[in-house]
């Protein structure tokens, strides 16, 4: 499978690619600022993803979160499993040194071709693609270690005696690679329900959930 298709994202230039796999060692034509540029990018991306998901969290709280996806670690765990080392092109003593695994550079790398995507397709198109790379981690995500909207939901109803939520799937829109699907989570007495999106149906559930408690809360 080629670099491309892992990423799930066919560039247009493929030169904006090539620039965004160049390291610093290799010339004065490198990927630092496609790597400023992404750096920005993710973390726009990935603030309006949570900002949505857990409509009830605190701004710390969407912080403490948004710093677990987009620190380094993290980002360089990205770029080994899209397998962005083998596919950089750096100078001679980041070849010798083993610079294809290091993770600084994995991570920064995973930043430049993020940057890449955006000048290459602008920010609605680049910006499901992102989502795409933290999709596994986005549905198990909560907030300070807390139970998961679903459970929270379950609970918060059980506890009324009220009929327990179901879900229904509404929709699912986008290509393969960047799929979104929408999802009703149905409460008695909420004839519309509450819509939840997500990269899979299973964290579109979670935020439909999400909403749900959101609006019940200020009940």
């Amino acid at each position: 499978m080629s670099l491309q298709a892992r990423l799930g994202y066919n560039f247009h230039d493929i030169n904006h690619l090539k620039l965004a796999l160049t390291h610093r060692s290799a010339g004065r034509s490198n990927n630092e600022r496609l790597e400023f540029l992404g750096d920005s990018f993710v973390n726009h991306v990935i603030a309006q993803r949570l900002y949505i998901q857990f409509p009830v969290a605190s701004e710390g709280q969407l912080t403490r979160l948004r710093s677990k996806l987009v620190r380094g670690t993290f980002l360089a765990k990205l770029g080994d499993k899209y397998g962005l080392g083998e596919c950089l092109t750096l100078g001679v003593g980041e070849r010798k040194s083993g610079g294809r695994h290091r993770a600084s550079i994995l991570a920064d790398t995973v930043e430049a071709v993020a940057g890449a995507m955006l000048l290459d397709a602008g920010y609605e198109i680049a910006a499901p693609v992102v989502l795409n790379w933290f999709a596994e981690v986005l549905v198990d995500l909560q907030i300070d270690g807390d139970k998961d909207s679903k459970t929270l939901l379950q609970e918060w109803l059980q506890a009324r005696n009220l009929p327990l939520p179901h879900y229904d799937l509404v929709g699912i829109e986008g290509p393969d690679h960047a799929q979104e699907f929408e999802v009703r989570c149905q409460i008695e007495g909420h004839k519309s329900g509450f819509v939840g999106r997500g990269s899979s149906r299973r964290n579109a559930e979670q935020q439909a959930a999400s909403v749900a408690m959101g609006d019940l809360s200020n009940d």
